[in-house]
């Protein structure tokens, strides 16, 4: 048993005298075996990834060329080249910004502070501010008790003047017939030529004082035409219509137009804008005034609704510069009216194409 099975371990053993000699421990034919057979798996494998590709729902997408933005002055031409469309006439282009940007106010071309043309003690005031009023309506009145007073007595200077009047052209009558008749007599010689010389001047004189009583009644009438105007100045009333904006004075203080103002006295009542008058005063540099044409469309957007965009044009670029500042004021006109749109509300305007 023990010899059978060393035989058996015999016959596994490896015979060292059977291998090569080369020193290498895998042969050459091996060794070119390895290789082709890499090179057979790697082009099998890129011969299947390029059939997929090919062949696959997921194809990418072509390869684009990139292009320059086209310019403004050519934009409509070379994308008409391109295959993109045809050429958009000129007068269907949209309208667009120009990039000039200035910043403004709202103004009233029509604003006025509204006082008497005479010094008074203010009586009444009729407004308050909100108030819409018409042209000519009453706003305020000033004391006019001693005015009155002297209404009346030029009334009564009138009233006397009147009845002088009257009394002297009746003596004229008198005197113009005791002269005819005194000139008659003497003609008969039945009066003395003194009698007749004496009715003469005695006409004459009355006919001198009749006339001084007319003119004293002419100027009478005249100083009651002047005290009514003076009495109507004592109301202070509306130039324009509009809305006033501030009251400028209280019952008891004094109105004094000349003056400074301060303490009691005053210069004005109330001060009245007219609202449809309103418009957009704005600086622009005078390095950009090219860019800014009457008539020019704008769009105006207050700052106190930045989503309201309202429709303006240029109205006028004022022919002046402000040297300190180096602007030029341009006045924007609103194409639209609305009670949101107030005086001195900060704008921004944006000039279009």
């Amino acid at each position: 048993m023990s010899g059978d099975r060393r035989d058996q371990l015999r016959s596994l053993s490896i015979d060292r005298d059977d291998e090569p000699r080369g020193g290498g421990g895998v042969s050459l034919p091996v060794l070119l075996g390895a290789i082709v057979v890499s090179a057979a798996l790697a082009g099998g494998a890129a011969w299947y990834l390029l059939q997929g590709n090919g062949s696959g729902d997921s194809a990418p997408a072509p390869v684009q060329t990139a292009q320059a933005p086209a310019n403004n002055s050519t934009g409509n031409s070379a994308s008409g080249s391109a295959g993109n469309g045809p050429e958009t006439p000129p007068a269907a282009r949209t309208p667009r910004a120009t990039g000039l940007v200035a910043s403004g106010y709202v103004v009233a071309r029509r604003q006025a502070t509204v006082s008497a043309e005479i010094t008074g003690t203010i009586a009444e005031v009729l407004v308050e501010e909100g108030t819409r009023v018409a042209a000519g309506e009453v706003l305020a009145r000033l004391d006019e008790a001693r005015a009155q007073l002297d209404l009346e007595l030029i009334q009564s200077q009138i009233a006397a003047a009147q009845a002088r009047v009257r009394s002297l052209d009746i003596q004229t009558r008198e005197a113009r017939r005791v002269s005819e008749r005194a000139s008659r007599l003497f003609e008969r010689d039945i009066a003395a030529e003194a009698t007749m010389t004496a009715a003469e001047a005695q006409q004459a004189s009355l006919q001198a004082q009749l006339r001084a009583a007319q003119a004293e009644l002419d100027s009478a009438r005249v100083r009651l035409t002047s005290q009514e105007d003076l009495i109507a100045r004592h109301t202070v009333r509306a130039p324009f219509a509009g809305v006033v904006i501030a009251k400028n004075a209280q019952v008891g203080e004094i109105l004094f137009p000349g003056s400074a103002g301060g303490g009691f006295t005053r210069t004005g009542v109330a001060t009245l804008v007219d609202m449809d008058s309103l418009e957009i005063e704005v600086d622009v540099n005078e390095g950009q005034i090219q860019r800014v044409t009457p008539g020019q469309r704008v769009e105006t957007i207050l700052d106190a609704y930045p989503n309201w965009r309202i429709a303006s044009r240029v109205e006028a670029i004022i022919p002046t510069a402000d040297r300190s500042r180096a602007t030029i004021k341009v006045r924007v006109a609103l194409e639209e009216r609305d009670a949101r749109i107030l005086p001195d509300m900060a704008a921004r305007v944006t000039f279009i194409e």
